[in-house]
């Protein structure tokens, strides 16, 4: 009997030995603070490492003086000191005494974004007044666009959902787009009125072998100037529905806290014209929030807040803080996003729409700015109320649902542009995957 006993009871413990727990369930608040672990991923010694190229003898003191002012960012993650993976380069964008440092040794130079659109902004200055239009300097471009996931991410035979971006066809400075191929013989297009444009496609992972996702398409991208006059701008219909959901607070990003109404109402005083207004809103974000490199946004409470709070922001970020002071001030903003595609200087992009009554929808690229290469007002002035040739327009909101609909928060809950992937098992978030577009420009 005892034999027995001791039988069963062995074979309990083997069954209970060999039994897979069951998996945990979701949670984004797991997933948050994986999304931060890879975000913030630099120690302070690797940090100092960068600065000493500028500054070799930085101390302790100033380290803590350059985080206490959030030129320096970092956060406590598992008990540990964790600096943002670009907090260095981001100190010598922020903190000014270390910028003058960096300046002084390396000097200054234009971006490729930028060099280009010193020929480009003149193009389209002289075409619309010549022409008589608003939408003009046309390029057209071919672009395979390419996401990859890593081999052996997902287990083999597992079938990987993938949301790849693609141009949209319902905005009037982007046309003829054609679709030409997909890596998959079966695909998705995202309905016409989706606020995000897709492609969707699905493949099985294959052992030992990434998973490759690929589309190839044309459009053409038109340059857009309104060489707007405050005298054209007429009285809103506030009982109209396009001013009630363009002036309204939306979640997350957009609410309008007690701080920036506040802020709102004093850069705005004693000014009624919207365009004026929206002109001194853009002047005070453009002077004030240099740019920085970014956290992922799907870490970020509150994107306009964090712009305040942090002295800085990327092209996202100061459209959003843009976007919410106009809409408290009564002037219908949107947000507007895809990619900055610029001759050998392409990369992800966000800027704004504003709407002015009597003149209509005008764009508003607040990272761009006031240009510092500007000759002349009209080219100063040009990003409130005009756009380069450039873009390629994905987006026209923030937030909204994938189609088809995802199991899994988004890598990028907020923009969308490198693309999205999942399988059964979870979203795949960036570092499980890469992405990449080769353009061929049809008439540059």
């Amino acid at each position: 009997m005892k034999k027995l006993l001791y039988a069963i009871a062995l074979f309990l413990l083997a069954s209970a030995c060999n039994t897979k727990p069951a998996s945990k369930p979701y949670s984004w608040d797991d997933d948050l603070h994986q999304r931060l672990l890879t975000d913030f991923c630099m120690t302070e010694a690797q940090v100092k490492d960068y600065i000493r190229k500028y500054i070799p003898d930085v101390t302790d003191e100033q380290m803590r003086q350059w985080e206490t002012s959030k030129a320096l960012e970092c956060m406590i993650l598992d008990g540990e000191k964790r600096y943002f993976r670009n907090a260095g380069p981001n100190l010598f964008r922020v903190d000014t005494a270390c910028y003058d440092i960096k300046i002084a040794k390396e000097g200054t130079a234009l971006g490729g974004s930028e060099k280009v659109n010193m020929e480009n902004l003149p193009e389209i200055i002289a075409a619309v007044k010549k022409e008589g239009k608003s939408i003009v300097a046309p390029k057209r471009m071919r672009v395979t666009y390419t996401l990859t996931v890593d081999t052996n991410a997902v287990p083999a035979g597992k079938l990987i959902r993938c949301w790849l971006p693609f141009p949209r066809a319902d905005q009037a400075r982007q046309q003829d787009v054609k679709f030409i191929s997909a890596s998959e013989s079966e695909y998705t297009f995202s309905p016409k009125d989706s606020r995000h444009s897709t492609l969707y496609m699905e493949k099985r992972a294959v052992k030992g072998e990434p998973t490759v996702f690929t589309e190839t398409f044309e459009y053409t991208s038109n340059g857009e100037w309104f060489n707007l006059k405050a005298e054209d701008v007429l009285p809103y219909d506030t009982t109209s529905a396009l001013y009630k959901e363009y002036t309204a607070e939306r979640e997350k990003h957009i609410i309008f806290s007690p701080r920036l109404r506040e802020l709102a109402a004093k850069l705005t005083a004693g000014e009624t014209n919207p365009y004026l207004k929206a002109k001194r809103i853009f002047r005070w974000v453009n002077d004030n929030f240099p740019w920085a490199s970014a956290r992922e946004y799907s870490t970020i409470e509150n994107i306009p807040e964090y712009v305040l709070d942090n002295r800085h922001g990327d092209c996202g970020q100061v459209s959003l803080l843009f976007i919410t002071l106009c809409r408290i001030s009564g002037i219908p903003a949107h947000f507007q996003s895809g990619f900055m595609m610029h001759p050998h200087a392409w990369n992800l992009h966000d800027w704004a729409e504003v709407y002015f009554e009597g003149v209509g929808w005008v764009p508003a690229d607040q990272s761009f700015g006031i240009p510092t290469f500007a000759r002349n007002a009209d080219e100063e002035n040009f990003f409130l109320g005009g756009i380069d040739s450039w873009r390629m327009i994905v987006n026209t909101d923030f937030g909204m649902p994938l189609v088809p609909e995802k199991k899994y928060p988004r890598s990028e809950t907020v923009d969308f542009q490198r693309g999205e992937v999942e399988w059964e098992g979870g979203n795949l978030y960036f570092p499980k995957w890469d992405y990449h577009m080769d353009i061929n420009y049809l008439n540059y």
